[in-house]
């Protein structure tokens, strides 16, 4: 087995190396003068198992392309296999046509990765679980809810726990942690009534003296989790947090979320966290490295995946 790292998360990527006691191959990925980038593996790689632990995630473009061209790197050095450790799936929410003449950029990257030669992909929580059939190669999309269910269970009284999805859409994910802590469910449903007027959050479930949870898959600009934050307190919630896989958060999503009611907004490190949110009031950050550890080690033993989570 070979464990490569891009520049996308290099932290992760030493975690889950010492989770496997494996050391990270020596791989030189630096830019040109006009930023091309430059890729050269060195070691040998010839007829070894090469998991490239790269998440696409901000610039999207640089760390894609950065994994699209390690894959051709170990391709043409003889690698026996290759799998994409995409612990962030970029580009996952253009996943079909919202409108006439737009993109499916999801299978757009798809073909990308197969084309680089990857003959595996393993990420975490895909934004959408289709898009496990826009690739032609097995597709190992894992779930962060063990890690979080653990989380949960060090830190929160799951006597009065309710885990909230916060919009219609999240509601399959948000069941399955609810069943896994046996706690009870409730959805916000967000609606705008008239164009130009705002939304109005309306709570499905009874939530007055519980302590919310909000799970969801991705958090960006934290708008969402905000205003359902409020809602749920409005509608007598004890106090809301939120679990979320993957903190994008962009722009000033950070700052939204410091001065936002949330007790805490816990996310993975699938992304690399910033500097912002590492001293962030009410941000914590929990580790998903054993999580895809294991599943690397099985993958590279024939073994299940499938069995970390059931």
């Amino acid at each position: 087995m070979k464990l490569i790292s891009g520049n996308a998360n290099r932290p992760l990527a030493e975690a889950i190396a010492a989770y496997l006691g494996q050391p990270l191959t020596k791989c030189l990925v630096r830019r040109f003068a006009d930023m091309e980038i430059f890729v050269e593996i060195q070691e040998n790689v010839r007829g070894e198992d090469v998991f490239i632990i790269q998440p696409t995630s901000f610039p999207a473009n640089d760390h894609l392309m950065e994994l699209l061209i390690i894959m051709d790197a170990a391709r043409r050095a003889s690698a026996r296999r290759i799998t994409a450790v995409v612990p962030y799936f970029g580009y996952a929410r253009q996943d079909r046509k919202p409108g006439p003449r737009t993109p499916i950029t999801a299978k757009l990257v798809a073909n990308m990765i197969e084309r680089a030669g990857a003959d595996r992909v393993l990420t975490i929580d895909l934004h959408a679980g289709q898009i496990q059939g826009f690739f032609d190669i097995p597709v190992d999309n894992l779930y962060a809810a063990p890690v979080m269910v653990q989380d949960l269970k060090e830190h929160y009284d799951l006597e009065n726990v309710m885990v909230v999805s916060p919009d219609v859409g999240g509601v399959v994910r948000a069941r399955a942690l609810a069943k896994r802590i046996g706690a009870p469910l409730a959805i916000v449903d967000k609606r705008r009534e008239r164009p130009g007027e705002s939304e109005v959050m309306n709570i499905i479930g009874d939530v007055k003296g519980r302590a919310c949870i909000l799970v969801d898959d991705i958090v960006d600009s934290g708008g969402t989790l905000c205003n359902a934050a409020e809602a749920l307190l409005e509608h007598g919630a004890l106090e809301v947090s939120a679990y979320i896989t993957h903190g994008v958060l962009s722009g000033g999503a950070v700052a939204r979320i410091a001065a936002s009611p949330l007790k805490e907004l816990v996310i993975t490190d699938s992304i690399q966290p910033t500097e912002a949110v590492r001293v962030a009031r009410n941000i914590r950050v929990i580790s998903v490295a054993e999580l895809l550890g294991e599943a690397v080690r099985r993958t590279a033993e024939e073994r299940s995946v499938s069995s970390l989570f059931y």
